[in-house]
C-alpha cells in the first residue's frame, strides 16, 4: 500500500467512529429537553398549599371566585390597608362564603348586570375566622361601650364567622370602585346607610355618593341580603342567630 493509500485509510477510519458514536438523532434529545422544562415549568406553577383555605373547603364553604370569577376580591385583613394597619389573615387569600350566601351572592351579581350592564362586585371581606375577630376586638382603638357598633363581640360571635355575611362595594365597567361617600370601615355616622338621606340633605353626601349607596341597598336587598345598621358595605344573608343553628363557627388560628 502506498502511503498515501495508507493516510487516506487512517483518516476513512477515524471520520468512520466519530459518525457512529454521534446522537442517533439529535431531535430526540432537543424533545428531551423540551419535556424538561415542561415538567420544571409545571412544578414551578404548582400553587404553594393552603392549610386554611382546604380546611374551609372540607367545612363546605365555597370560594367566590370559584364559581363567579368576574367578582373582584380584596380582602382589606390580608393587607395593612385597614384599620389596624398589619395584616392578620395570614393564608387566607379568597373570598369563602357558605353556600345559602353564595347563591344570594349569584343572584344579587345577575341583577347587577341587568341594570348596571358590565359593572361588578369587590368583597372586602366574607369568612373570618374566630381568632381574627379576637384579634380586631382587642386592637380596635374604639371606647369599650361603642365598641360593639364597630366590631362584633368575639363573645357573641360575628356573623362573618359562619360565613353568611359580606362585606361589599360596586366595581363600574371601567375597573374603578364606586364612591359611597366613606372608606371602608370608616367609624363613624356617616358610614351609616339609615342616614344617608340626612347626610345627603345637609350635603356631606354628593348626589352621586347617594345613588350610588342606593344601587347598592337595592341589589343586595333584591337578593336578599340585609344591610348593616352601622356599615354601608356590610350585608348579611341571614340571621346571626340562623346562622349559629345551622353552621360551625369557624376558628383557625391565623397561619402565615
Amino acid at each position: 500500500m502506498s502511503k498515501a493509500k495508507y493516510i487516506l485509510a487512517i483518516i476513512i477510519m477515524v471520520l468512520t467512529f466519530f459518525y457512529e458514536c454521534k446522537p442517533e438523532n439529535s431531535t430526540d434529545v432537543k424533545e428531551n429537553k423540551t419535556e424538561t422544562d415542561t415538567v420544571k415549568q409545571v412544578i414551578a406553577e404548582k400553587p404553594e398549599p393552603n392549610e386554611t383555605e382546604d380546611y374551609l373547603k372540607t367545612m363546605g364553604l365555597i370560594n367566590v371566585q370559584d364559581s363567579i370569577p368576574e367578582i373582584l376580591v380584596e380582602l382589606k385583613y390580608a393587607t395593612a390597608d385597614n384599620f389596624l394597619g398589619f395584616e392578620f389573615y395570614g393564608e387566607l387569600e379568597h373570598a369563602f362564603v357558605q353556600p345559602e350566601c353564595y347563591l344570594k351572592l349569584k343572584n344579587a351579581y345577575n341583577i347587577l348586570q341587568k341594570e348596571k350592564p358590565g359593572y361588578t362586585f369587590i368583597i372586602y371581606d366574607a369568612v373570618r375566622s374566630r381568632e381574627s375577630q379576637q384579634l380586631m376586638w382587642d386592637s380596635v382603638d374604639v371606647p369599650l361601650n361603642i365598641r360593639h357598633w364597630y366590631v362584633a363581640n368575639p363573645e357573641r360571635g360575628s356573623i362573618h364567622n359562619y360565613g353568611m355575611a359580606l362585606d361589599i362595594s360596586i366595581v363600574d365597567d371601567s375597573g374603578n370602585a364606586l364612591d359611597m361617600g366613606t372608606e371602608f370601615d370608616f367609624f363613624g355616622e356617616l358610614a351609616y346607610p339609615d342616614k344617608s338621606t340626612y347626610f345627603f340633605n345637609k350635603g356631606e353626601l354628593t348626589q352621586e355618593q347617594f345613588d350610588n349607596r342606593n344601587l347598592l341597598m337595592s341589589v343586595m336587598a333584591k337578593a336578599g341580603f340585609y344591610v348593616s345598621k352601622t356599615e354601608w358595605w356590610h350585608y348579611n344573608a341571614s340571621s346571626l342567630d340562623y346562622a349559629k343553628n345551622k353552621y360551625r363557627i369557624f376558628s383557625y388560628p391565623p397561619k402565615p
